[in-house]
């Protein structure tokens, strides 16, 4: 709590707009729901209503927001979708339904994924880097499929213990 009410605080002063950003998202069954995220982007980051990637060194990220990232504190509001039942703690990443329908068209058996509930973090998100692109999601993919396949206790622990590693050494942000 003490580290969630900094990051609101650092976000009231930094930029104009709202603490908690929402932003649906595809999740088991091919559901939506809203994900909750502390905002790291200005509010006018998608002004033209085009989805975008996010980018290596994206100028629509606040200062604020860039150093969220890099400690995965904009994830931590995700701990309510999780308590919601809408997310678990660990499975595959919930992507925006702009991008899923893309990577479908093009991606065999990515909605596969679907089939249990997204995480927080995942095996994707600790074996393989961020992904800005269809041909990133499509090399993911591997691995939120072995995710399905065997997902497990002891999986999940050691995903677990991964993803504490990559936020300690700030791997793979954006």
């Amino acid at each position: 709590w003490p580290i969630m009410l900094a990051a609101a605080l650092a976000i009231k002063f930094n930029s104009p707009g709202p603490i908690i950003y929402r932003q649906e998202r595809v999740g088991l069954g091919g559901r939506t729901f809203n994900v909750l995220k502390f905002r790291s982007m200005r509010t006018d980051a998608e002004k033209d209503g085009t989805p975008q990637w996010a980018q290596k060194g994206d100028s629509r990220v606040t200062s604020v927001g860039r150093f969220m990232r890099l400690t995965r504190i904009d994830e931590l509001p995700q701990i309510f979708n999780v308590l919601r039942g809408e997310m678990s703690l660990v499975g595959p990443r919930p992507e925006r339904p702009y991008f899923v329908d893309q990577i479908t068209a093009t991606v065999p058996f990515y909605a596969a994924r679907h089939s249990v509930k997204p995480g927080v973090t995942g095996w994707a998100q600790v074996r393989h880097n961020y992904g800005a692109s269809i041909d990133d999601a499509a090399d993911k993919l591997e691995y939120d499929l072995y995710y399905v396949k065997n997902h497990c206790l002891w999986l999940d622990i050691v995903i677990l213990f991964y993803s504490v590693r990559v936020v300690l050494f700030a791997q793979g942000s954006r």
